[in-house]
C-alpha cells in the first residue's frame, strides 16, 4: 500500500511517501525549488518521491494533507471579526490566500496528481505532529504533546498514544499560544519568524535571564499548563504583518537583547516543563514524543528528562510542518486504517541522492579539475586536511529530511581551534557570530565529552546537553556560550562514510569529535544537488569540496 503525505500552503511545503508503513521517502520542496522556506505546492518534492519508489501517481492508494483547511478557513473568518474593524487587513490578506488556493487543496491534489478526489483525505494539523512522532519513535506506548504557532484551531494538544492509536486529552487553541509567544520575541529581536526563533535559542546563551517579571506580564499559565496571553501586548491575532504591540515594545525597549532573548527561553523552559509535568501526572506514562516547531528548541528538550517525571523522549528530527507530510501518511496507515505492525525507523536519510554520472556532468560542464579517491585515500586525506584547519563540504549519499545536517550534507572543520567558530560563521556562513555549532563525537566516546540525558535525541541532533571537561578542552569550538552543545552522535549503524571520517580524524589528533554544520549559507536551503553543493562551494570560503569520493580544492 502506497500513501502520500503532503504538506503545503503555510510554512515548509513537503511530500512524503510511504510503503507498507515503511517511510520510503520524504523531502521539502524548498530543496529542490532552492527557496527557502518554500511554501507552494510540493510538486518537485511529490515528483521525487515518486521517482525514489519507481511509481507514479496511479499506483498510490490515498494521499492525505497534513491539516483541515476549511478548519483554519473558519478561524480566520470567526478571528477576523471577532476582532473587527481592527483586523480588516488581516481579513483582506488571509482571504485572500485562502480562496486562491488553501480552501481548494483537495481540487488542486486530484488535478495535479490525477487521481480520484475520493483518494484524498485530510487529518487535524496537531494529530500530524503527534503521529510523526509516536509512530517513527521505539516506544509501544507514551504520553505526546505538541506545540506550535498554530494549527487550525489548536496551537498545542496532549495525550496517549497505545496499541498503534492516538488518544487525545486536551488542547489549546488560538490565539493562546507557547509558539506565537516565541514568535512575537524573535520579530521583536529583529529576525524573521518562522526562521529566526533558533537564532533567539542561540542568543540566550549570551544573556542573563534579569527580565522574567516582565515577560510574564504577557501571560498566565493555568494548574493544567495551558497559557493564556494577555494580548493588549500582541497584534498577530489581527494583524498579518505585526507580531507585538506598542505596548508591547515599551515594556521591553531599550533593554539588552541577549537579556530579553535569555529571559523568554527561561520562561519558555518554565512553561514547557510545568505542562510536562500535568501531563505525567494525568497519563501515568514515562515514554514521551514531542512534536511541532517548538519541538525543535534543542535546549529546551535536553533539559527535559532531568526536569520532568519523564524517562524517555522521542521527537521526529523534522518536528515541524515539514514532518507533517509524514505524520499525516502514517496516521492513516495505523490509527485510521488499522495497521498495527509499525516498521523501525533508524535514519532521516530519506531524500534525494545523486549518481557518479550526475558527478561526472556537473565535472564536464564546468571543467573541473576534480580527483577521484578511494575510499581509504580519502578518509586519509580529508581528515589530514581538516586537522591542518580546512573546512570541508561533505555530501554523500540520500540528504536528510528536515532541519538538521547528519553528515550527508554538512560542512565539517575542526573543532578544536575556538576560531574555528568564528571562522565559519564569518567567512563561510555568513551568519551572527553568536550562532553555535554543533559537535558529531564517536558513540564511544560520547559519555566522556558530553552529559547526554536522551539517547533517542542525540543522533538527530536535537537536544543540547553539558559539555564535560574534556569536550571544552578538546572541542571548543563546538561548546556554547552556556557550556552545553548540540550533539550528534553517530554509532557502528550510521549508513556511509562519515563515521569513518569522525574515526580518522580521531586516530590523527586524538579527538573524537568535528564540528558539523548545514551545507548552506544564510537566507539558503541545505543543498541537494552536486550542482548545488558547487555553487555554494564556489561563493564561500569553504576549502575543499567532497562529492561522494570525488575531491576539488580551491
Amino acid at each position: 500500500m502506497y500513501i502520500l503525505g503532503v504538506s503545503c500552503f503555510y510554512h515548509e511545503s513537503a511530500a512524503a511517501l510511504i510503503h507498507n508503513g515503511r517511510v520510503v521517502a520524504a523531502g521539502a520542496e524548498e530543496r529542490f525549488s532552492r527557496k527557502k522556506h518554500d511554501s507552494s505546492f510540493p510538486r518537485y518534492a511529490i515528483e521525487f518521491c515518486l521517482k525514489q519508489a519507481g511509481i507514479d501517481s496511479s499506483n498510490l492508494d490515498y494521499v492525505v494533507f497534513y491539516e483541515k483547511p476549511f478548519r483554519k478557513f473558519e478561524r480566520n473568518i470567526i478571528s477576523s471579526l471577532r476582532y473587527f474593524p481592527k483586523s480588516h487587513t488581516f481579513f483582506t490578506e488571509s482571504m485572500k490566500n485562502f480562496l486562491v488556493e488553501k480552501l481548494w487543496v483537495k481540487s488542486i491534489l486530484a488535478s495535479e496528481l490525477r487521481i480520484d478526489p475520493a483518494k484524498i483525505l485530510f487529518i487535524p494539523h496537531h494529530l500530524s505532529h503527534a503521529a510523526a512522532s509516536f509512530y517513527t519513535s521505539p516506544f509501544s506506548h507514551a504520553a505526546f504533546l505538541t506545540l506550535d504557532g498554530i494549527g487550525e484551531w489548536t496551537t498545542g494538544s496532549f495525550g496517549t498514544a497505545s496499541k498503534g492509536k492516538l488518544h487525545p486529552i486536551g488542547e489549546m487553541k488560538f490565539p493562546h499560544s507557547v509558539g506565537l509567544l516565541y514568535a512575537a520575541f524573535t520579530a521583536f529581536l529583529g529576525f524573521e519568524v518562522n526562521d529566526g526563533e533558533y537564532k533567539v535559542m542561540g542568543m540566550a546563551a549570551y544573556g542573563t535571564p534579569k527580565h522574567l517579571s516582565k515577560v510574564r506580564k504577557l501571560y498566565k499559565q493555568s494548574s493544567d499548563g495551558s497559557i493564556k496571553l494577555d494580548l493588549d501586548y500582541f497584534v498577530f491575532h489581527k494583524s498579518s504583518k505585526s507580531m507585538y504591540s506598542d505596548k508591547f515594545a515599551r515594556l521591553f525597549a531599550d533593554l539588552n537583547k541577549f537579556d530579553i532573548a535569555a529571559s523568554v527561553q527561561k520562561c519558555t523552559e518554565e512553561i514547557i516543563f510545568n505542562m510536562l509535568k500535568y501531563i505525567s501526572k494525568q497519563t501515568g506514562q514515562k515514554n514521551l514524543v514531542l512534536g511541532g516547531g517548538v519541538a525543535l528548541n534543542s535546549v529546551i528538550n535536553g533539559k527535559i528528562v532531568k526536569e520532568t517525571p519523564f524517562k524517555n523522549v522521542f521527537i521526529f528530527p523534522a518536528a515541524g510542518d515539514d514532518g507533517g507530510a509524514v505524520g499525516a501518511a502514517l496516521y492513516l496507515y495505523h490509527h485510521v486504517l488499522g495497521f498495527k505492525k509499525r516498521e523501525k525507523f533508524s535514519n532521516v536519510f530519506l531524500g534525494k541522492d545523486s549518481s557518479e554520472n550526475d558527478i561526472k556532468l556537473l565535472i564536464k560542464k564546468n571543467a573541473l579539475k576534480m580527483k577521484k579517491m578511494e575510499d581509504r585515500e580519502l578518509l586519509d586525506f580529508i581528515s589530514t586536511k581538516i586537522s591542518d584547519g580546512k573546512v570541508v563540504g561533505w555530501f554523500e549519499g540520500k540528504a536528510e529530511f528536515g532541519p538538521r545536517a547528519l553528515g550527508h550534507r554538512s560542512i565539517l572543520a575542526d573543532p578544536r581551534d575556538q576560531k574555528m567558530k568564528d571562522i565559519v560563521n564569518s567567512k563561510i556562513k555568513f551568519r551572527e557570530e553568536f550562532r553555535p555549532f554543533a559537535p558529531v563525537v564517536l558513540a564511544e566516546h560520547a559519555d566522556k565529552y558530553f552529559s547526554i540525558t536522551s539517547d533517542n535525541l542525540s543522533p538527530f541532533m536535537l537536544g543540547a546537553f553539558d559539555a564535560k571537561l574534556p569536550a571544552k578542552k578538546n572541542s571548543p569550538a563546538t561548546v556554547h556560550e552556556d557550556g552545553t552543545s548540540r550533539v550528534q552522535v553517530v554509532d557502528k549503524n550510521y549508513p556511509g562514510k562519515y563515521r569513518k571520517l569522525l574515526q580518522a580524524f580521531f586516530k590523527k589528533t586524538g579527538v573524537p569529535v568535528l564540528l558539523n554544520t548545514s551545507f548552506n549559507v544564510k537566507g539558503e536551503p541545505i543543498v541537494n544537488s552536486p550542482l548545488d553543493a558547487y555553487n555554494t562551494f564556489k561563493l564561500s570560503g569553504i576549502d575543499i569540496l567532497v562529492l561522494e569520493n570525488y575531491v576539488l580544492e580551491k
